[in-house]
């Protein structure tokens, strides 16, 4: 392949369009979630992934699987989870099974907020996707993620 090959142009388009897809909503959504809920988008997506968790085998995240979900390094997660904790937002605990584990939960407070941060994030959500289908080349990316979510429905 070469840097003129059709292909790879079309490949590094599509690549472009949705990574302009992703700031644009992602930035979207971090206006609404500072100005209404004082929480960051990663914030917003940590306590969402923490709240998820359940008591059942397999139901507690580790830090590298939290780290995964939220996308971003093992230790960007820490210091999160930490200013997190510092809020009175998640509390850490050592693993009962495994003393060299510990795990992460959001606090009542921590899903309190949460509950009053979601519609906010769904609505922003919703407005972000649907400025972004009036563009002719975001349009298509807007459909699958639209399409996403009526297959997990």
């Amino acid at each position: 392949m070469t840097a003129t090959d059709p292909d790879l142009t079309a490949l590094a388009q599509g690549w472009c369009a949705l990574s302009l897809l992703h700031g644009r909503i992602e930035s979207h959504i971090e206006q609404a979630l500072q100005a209404g809920h004082d929480l960051s988008v990663r914030e917003y997506s940590l306590l969402d992934v923490l709240s998820r968790q359940h008591n059942g085998t397999g139901g507690h995240l580790r830090m590298s699987q939290v780290a995964e979900a939220v996308v971003l390094s093992q230790s960007a997660t820490t210091r999160l989870v930490s200013r997190l904790e510092d809020r009175g937002l998640l509390s850490r605990y050592l693993c009962p099974t495994d003393r060299r584990g510990i795990y992460t939960d959001v606090t009542e407070a921590g899903l309190a907020l949460l509950e009053q941060a979601r519609p906010t994030h769904e609505r922003t959500l919703r407005e972000a996707l649907d400025a972004a289908a009036q563009n002719p080349e975001l349009a298509p990316l807007v459909r699958a993620v639209s399409s996403l979510h009526a297959v997990h429905a």
